[in-house]
């Protein structure tokens, strides 16, 4: 258990320091325009998400009246405020961002977004032929009563606006309506004409204002303003032991949307006692009540057009070919000559289709077996192992029902691969299933080839990604062998999985070389820690590198900071939530964290244990999250090979050295510029490429 004698910070406030990481790209004027306009939209993207889902928790856990100090130390009494003030001041930031910074820029480009300004008298002949064209038909204006039963629902993250208007017969007499901005219909950007050499942009939201008298004809319009309701995605799940989980995800899917609310988002300029109306008019508490711009779900930036095309954007990085895989050979082949590494996304998916794409072609695959958390809407792997049981073979897929945001997606395909004549295994009760691994059965090297003969494992794992989509812009390792003893373990862990028992019915699964939560994974980590810190304690060479998306889990972190007590430099690469505290006298003086946010989401999770100059490399799935060690099903693999041990090392030490796009996280947690100090500016990602592309095979 966590020593409580220690310093821990709070994994939301955490978070929140890292979506203000995002805003700091934003805001950099060396990143190219329409990156940094994309940075703007992953924020807010961001914020959306922690209020659906992180949210309801706070609110929840906060108004708690618990004597339990875990529960006072990761939600304390005043966590609410110290959110919603973090959440306010990084509000105002991308408030200025956007209106000091971007607009300007995209001014000085010749290309104006516009954004409360007059409109153009130009420009009013299309906007109003657009909405009577392509909008009203949208349209669905509902004037509110001031009853106990809300006359009009308002969908999750959905955009509408409060009209406030009067008669002329009662003038002063306020009359307040709701109406939709059907951004989830139409695009949310209208391009017009070119006037004076300068491209025009105008918001969907300005569309419908401009028009505001076409859809309540007969009243005086005294304002329209923007809001938005964010809805708590948590589903409730009973999956214990009993009934259909797909069942259930799908009856909870249609539940989901109709969330309770935990954040009525309002634009701050509508007066006091509008906002009053609408807050008791749809029962909104007053700290789910925020104030906001003008425009809200900015996400939507990412689709604003960029008339220049491919201008100010970041230069395209090429897909790099890996000299180790020759398309006129089985890829099979290449894998059973050598070990191989994939370094995504600067390597080319590629690869990875075609190692399922070959096994369900290949007349010697007799068997595929694959785990899926979050697979591509349109995902060539999943066609692929469709083909493959057409094809006669045995495939084995599980699904992940529980993925959250991806249960409707998952449960599609989970529908279709069913129907194709594959076995299909759901989720495991108590338990998501998170690990990155498959593996194919091949029949080799026999002179009679005929069924029944000894079949050869060729095994996959990475630290992501069975999705191409995200495959694109996430960094992650994938690792290619047919080492004998991993592929045996992949059976015994696939065998456990088809089992659909609790792991301490098979807890005498004797895995050696993978790490596998729930069985083994804690354990092996506690022994790699604890060498390091006899060895710092001996006087020799001890360290610890580790690259997470998310540190939380208090009894890990606490080994960390025994292994600092210790002496051990231990150096962490963390790119979100980071519930560590560096650089405290007596706990973690010997511990740095760096957090890089760049062009490509930082995925990938990476263990280096220096081992008294004979460092031992990990990589795998498992961030170091309760949920991840405790409440999933993760796998982390060791890279025994020096050559590929070797490319792992230099990639770390490049990002361990970013002084451009890397910063410090502090105590406080503060994201500080790597300084310089003389050296000359290195951007990991940028560096990495470069390397990547002299590797040889």
């Amino acid at each position: 258990m966590a020593d409580n004698k220690y310093i821990f910070l709070n994994r939301d406030l955490s978070w929140l320091s890292f979506n203000h990481r995002v805003l700091m790209e934003a805001a950099d004027e060396s990143v190219p325009l329409y990156s940094r306009i994309s940075f703007l939209s992953i924020f807010s993207s961001n914020l959306d998400e922690f209020f659906r889902v992180r949210m309801p928790s706070i609110f929840a856990f906060s108004s708690i009246e618990s004597k339990k100090i875990s529960i006072e130390e990761e939600y304390p009494k005043d966590l609410v405020q110290q959110v919603q003030t973090t959440v306010h001041n990084q509000l105002e930031e991308f408030g200025r961002v956007l209106t000091q910074g971007i607009l300007p820029s995209l001014k000085k480009e010749h290309i104006c977004l516009y954004y409360g300004e007059p409109i153009h008298p130009e420009h009013e002949e299309t906007i109003r032929e657009y909405f009577l064209s392509k909008v009203l038909s949208f349209l669905q204006p509902v004037i509110l009563r001031n009853e106990n039963q809300p006359d009009v629902f308002l969908e999750n993250n959905a955009l509408y606006f409060i009209v406030s208007m009067e008669t002329a017969d009662q003038p002063g007499k306020k009359i307040i309506a709701v109406l939709n901005i059907p951004s989830d219909h139409l695009t949310r950007f209208l391009e017009l004409s070119v006037i004076d050499n300068d491209y025009h942009i105008l918001f969907l939201d300005d569309v419908i204002r401009e028009n505001l008298q076409e859809v309540f004809p007969g009243f005086n319009i005294l304002g329209a303003y923007s809001i938005k309701l964010t809805r708590d995605a948590e589903m409730s799940i009973g999956d214990e032991f009993t009934g259909d989980l797909a069942e259930k995800i799908e009856r909870q899917l249609e539940k989901r949307e109709g969330g309770h609310a935990t954040r009525l988002l309002f634009d701050k300029s509508m007066p006091e006692d509008v906002k009053e109306f609408v807050q008791k008019y749809f029962a909104q508490k007053p700290e789910e009540m925020a104030a906001g711009g003008r425009y809200h779900n900015l996400k939507d930036l990412s689709s604003l057009p960029n008339p220049l095309k491919g201008k100010l954007t970041n230069p395209s990085w090429p897909y790099i070919a890996h000299p180790g895989f020759n398309t006129h050979r089985s890829i099979f082949q290449t894998i059973a000559e050598q070990e191989r590494l994939l370094h995504l996304p600067y390597h080319s998916y590629n690869y990875i289709l075609r190692f399922f794409n070959e096994a369900a072609i290949d007349p010697y695959v007799k068997e595929i077996y694959v785990t899926l958390y979050r697979v591509a809407a349109d995902s060539h792997i999943v066609n692929a192992l469709i083909s493959a049981a057409k094809n006669g073979k045995k495939v084995t897929v599980f699904v992940e029902l529980k993925a959250r945001f991806d249960e409707a997606n998952n449960l599609k395909w989970s529908k279709k691969m069913k129907a194709a004549g594959i076995k299909i295994i759901n989720s495991i009760p108590g338990l998501k299933v998170h690990a990155k691994v498959a593996l194919v059965k091949r029949v080799e090297n026999l002179p009679d080839r005929a069924a029944g003969k000894e079949l050869k494992n060729y095994s996959f794992m990475a630290t992501g990604n069975f999705n191409e989509a995200t495959g694109r812009f996430y960094t992650d390792h994938v690792f290619f062998t047919s080492h004998k003893e991993f592929g045996t373990e992949l059976e015994w862990l696939f065998d456990y999985l088809q089992s659909r028992k609790q792991p301490a019915e098979y807890m005498k699964i004797p895995f050696q070389h993978l790490l596998v939560s729930q069985f083994n994974m804690i354990r092996r980590f506690n022994k790699l820690i604890d060498r390091e810190i006899k060895n710092a304690k001996k006087g020799r060479p001890a360290g610890i590198i580790i690259k997470l998306n998310n540190l939380q889990e208090r009894d890990m972190i606490t080994r960390l900071y025994e292994a600092s007590e210790a002496g051990v430099k231990v150096q962490l690469l963390v790119r979100s939530i980071c519930c560590l505290a560096p650089g405290l006298e007596k706990q973690s003086e010997n511990i740095t964290v760096q957090r890089i946010v760049d062009r490509y989401l930082e995925h990938a999770r990476v263990f280096v244990f220096h081992n008294n100059g004979e460092p031992q490399y990990y990589m795998g799935s498992a961030d170091w999250m309760n949920r991840n060690l405790h409440n999933r099903i993760e796998v982390c693999f060791p890279v025994y090979d020096p050559k590929l041990s070797a490319q792992i090392g230099h990639i770390l030490q490049l990002q361990l050295s970013d002084n451009k796009k890397a910063v410090w996280i502090n105590a406080q947690l503060n994201n500080e510029r790597v300084p310089a100090n003389g050296q000359p500016a290195l951007a990991a990602q940028q560096s990495i490429y470069e390397y990547v592309k002299g590797l040889e095979s």
